[in-house]
């Protein structure tokens, strides 16, 4: 069987990704819906090809060759969109620690680049699936040439392939003629200006008649109506001019062999970093968990249902300045509560005897009047503190909603990657669709460490994150109204008032 290269049009993909995928922002605000778009087709189409080789293909900003035939060539395109514009060396960057080959080159465009790999893979008797959302690249389309468009709708991606019989079906010209097919009709969108007055349909009329723009020239007086023939005969330079517009040049000199297209392992360190600061949850699921253990707290977690052990706990948590919190529950019933007062040892206490929810709840509120207590969503462990001791309580998502309002959701994740620049397993993908009360019975070491974990976070994140909100002057405002609002809202809400 023959090997196989992909090649992708980087831009044209994150331009489709861009508008196909929900505007995605990571906590520092950068947008990556095209980037987090744009690596989803690409996995889809891998597993979909399974090649061997694999390069994506880049514009450049210099005036190309065209733009030497034709100044007005591609003048009539609207600006890039900045959000997407900041996207795309980011995108290049993260290609290149996957050990992605990516090739551009001054004066051509991507599709020129494409169309020279294609052509050259061929000829060396290999397989290539050529991907792009622009159907200029039909032309190279071939019985060992598969051009993909894909459309992205919803965050779902769709694709249309083309062989070349694929194109003579679809468009009932070969693949070279679509050259000649689109040099007559012209193109808006590259500004190719084609012949006036020959449309689509004409277009395609005179092709099937006569194949070829040559051919037609030579009938020209066979042609019936008669704006379309003087039309024609008018603008012979422009139809010749369109022609050369619309050819892919298919022998470029490129800076890349084939052993640079070799596919090697993706999921270097480099490319989790990159996965982790741009908040790429889904897709970091396809790291080894190894990647993660090595980003994992200096940081032990322990289970305990001992009453002895929680007494000298609380007491511990009493001799500190501040003290992490998070109650854990699920479909209304109590789990646990757990606790973490330094940077080195978190505890979960699970109730059993004498270690009632009650009994939890009375020992932190006093301990919340007498130190810092930090947590992460106060509507979920109301019952654990003391509304009238606000000055000493922190709700970190208050906090990580005044320093990025723009999120759709903040989760204790988030602020593991934010401002610890850790990575954490989600509960996914360390239990499945288990449920947590299950996880307890089977294995409480495992959910000590899953629930310490994130208490942990917040107990090294909170001296940041408070930090972060005096130096952008927030402070008053999340310390004076957002607080007590929040509490206020909350309090009324358990009454019943709202």
């Amino acid at each position: 069987m023959s090997e196989k290269l992909v090649l992708i049009d980087g831009h044209s993909i994150i331009h489709r990704a861009f508008y196909g995928v929900p505007d995605l922002t990571n906590g520092s605000g950068f947008h990556t819906n095209g980037i987090y778009g744009f690596l989803n087709i690409l996995f889809k189409i891998l597993e979909e090809e399974n090649p061997e080789y694999l390069c994506v293909a880049f514009d450049r900003k210099e005036k190309t060759f065209r733009h030497e035939m034709f100044k007005e060539y591609k003048g009539t395109r609207k600006p890039m969109p900045e959000e997407l514009r900041e996207q795309i060396p980011v995108l290049q960057e993260v290609l290149k620690a996957m050990q992605i080959a990516i090739v551009s080159r001054a004066g051509y465009e991507a599709d020129d680049i494409l169309g020279t790999l294609a052509k050259k893979a061929e000829q060396e008797g290999m397989e290539v699936t050529l991907v792009s959302g622009d159907r200029d690249l039909l032309q190279i389309a071939s019985d060992h040439i598969k051009i993909r468009i894909p459309k992205t709708k919803g965050g779902k991606t769709e694709t249309e392939d083309y062989y070349a019989e694929d194109v003579k079906e679809k468009y009932q010209v070969t693949p070279l003629q679509f050259i000649e097919l689109k040099a007559l009709m012209g193109d808006t969108a590259d500004n190719i200006p084609g012949v006036p007055k020959v449309g689509e349909k004409t277009a395609t009329d005179l092709m099937v008649t006569y194949g070829s723009i040559d051919a037609i020239y030579a009938h020209l007086d066979e042609l019936t109506k008669k704006s379309v023939r003087e039309s024609l005969r008018e603008n012979r330079q422009l139809a010749d001019l369109s022609r050369d517009l619309a050819t892919i040049k298919t022998d470029c000199e490129l800076p890349v062999t084939t052993e640079d297209m070799k596919i090697k392992d993706f999921y270097t360190q480099e490319a989790y970093d990159y996965f982790q600061k741009l908040e790429l949850k889904n897709l970091l699921k396809r790291f080894d968990s190894d990647f993660s253990d090595e980003h994992a707290a200096p940081c032990s977690y322990t289970a305990t249902s001992d009453l002895n052990e929680c007494e000298a706990l609380f007491e511990r948590a009493r001799q500190k300045d501040r003290a992490a919190y998070s109650v854990i529950r699920e479909d209304g019933e109590f789990l646990a509560l757990c606790l973490c007062c330094d940077e080195k040892e978190a505890f979960v206490i699970l109730p059993e005897g004498f270690i009632t929810e009650a009994y939890l709840q009375d020992h932190l509120k006093k301990l919340g009047s007498r130190i810092s207590l930090v947590t992460f969503g106060a509507k979920e462990s109301y019952d654990f503190y003391r509304p009238d001791d606000t000055d000493r309580f922190d709700d970190l998502k208050i906090a990580a909603y005044l320093l990025n309002p723009l999120k759709s959701e903040y989760t204790v994740e988030d602020l593991s990657r934010e401002m610890l620049d850790r990575s954490v397993e989600e509960r996914e993908q360390l239990f499945q669709k288990k449920k947590l009360s299950e996880v307890i019975r089977e294995d409480r070491d495992a959910f000590a460490g899953y629930a310490g974990g994130l208490c942990n976070i917040l107990y090294c994140a909170s001296g940041e994150m408070l930090h972060r909100l005096k130096q952008e002057n927030m402070d008053h405002l999340y310390r004076e109204v957002e607080m007590p609002l929040t509490l206020v809202l909350y309090d009324m809400e358990r009454e019943g008032v709202l």
